[in-house]
Formats: C-alpha cells, structure tokens, sequence
C-alpha cells in the first residue's frame, strides 16, 4: 500500500482514482500530477514501481498544499473573516449557510437538521369534558 501525503493510497485502484483519497486532490488535480510525473493513469496504485511512487510524492508535497497544511490554511481564513467581523466570518461563527443560499427552507444540513414549526397549540393529555 503506498502512502502518500499521510495517506494510504487503495491498492486496487487505478491511480488516477487513488490520488483524490488524500485531501485537496481532486480528479482534474491526480491528471495533472500524473502528466507531470510521467505516470500512466491506468495503471493500477498496486503495480506503480518504487520511483514512480517518488516522483508523485516529491510532486505532491513540494507543489501542492494538500492534507494537515491545507485544513490548518483553510481554518486560518475563516478565522481571519470572524476576527475582522466581516459578513462572512459572521455566518460561519453563527453555523448557517455562506455563499448566499437561501436559508428559508433546503438548509437543513447547515442548522443540524433542526425543525421548528409550530403546532396546534394544544397541549397534549388535557381530554375535553
């Protein structure tokens, strides 16, 4: 099993699919180191030969901002947007959507799935006499 990035990359994927296992490689990303590395991408992560494994490594780590760094620098912006008090940093402080979606209905996933409606107003277990 090869590990790149922190990352045990699946052995019994193509390594085109493999490479967007570790955080902040996405497909059109894994092409690009692929073409870089000279590595065919249908290869399968199993049968990649120890320098090929290097060359994506050595890519990986000094190109690109991926895993731990790129969280630790993602979590640093947003903290930035809350210190400066802008609109943005108020809406991840306050836990609901960001990029204007609306918040309305269809924002279930953001609030925690909580639902709020109001009832009858009846108070259950009174009977009527």
């Amino acid at each position: 099993m090869a590990r790149i990035a922190g990352v045990n990359i699946p052995d019994n994927k193509k390594i085109e699919f493999a490479l967007p296992y570790i955080y902040g490689v996405g497909h059109s990303l894994a092409c690009k180191i692929l073409n870089q590395a000279q590595v065919d991408g249908s290869k399968r992560a199993n049968s990649l030969s120890a320098e090929e494994i290097n060359r994506l490594r050595q890519i990986i780590e000094k190109e690109y901002k991926v895993e731990g760094e790129l969280r630790r620098a993602i979590m640093f912006n947003i903290k930035r947007l809350k210190d400066v008090g802008a609109y943005r940093g108020i809406r991840h402080a306050k836990h609901l959507t960001v990029r204007g979606q609306r918040t309305k209905t269809n924002s279930r996933t953001v609030r925690g799935n909580v639902r709020r409606t109001a009832g009858s107003g009846r108070i259950k277990g009174l009977n009527k006499t």
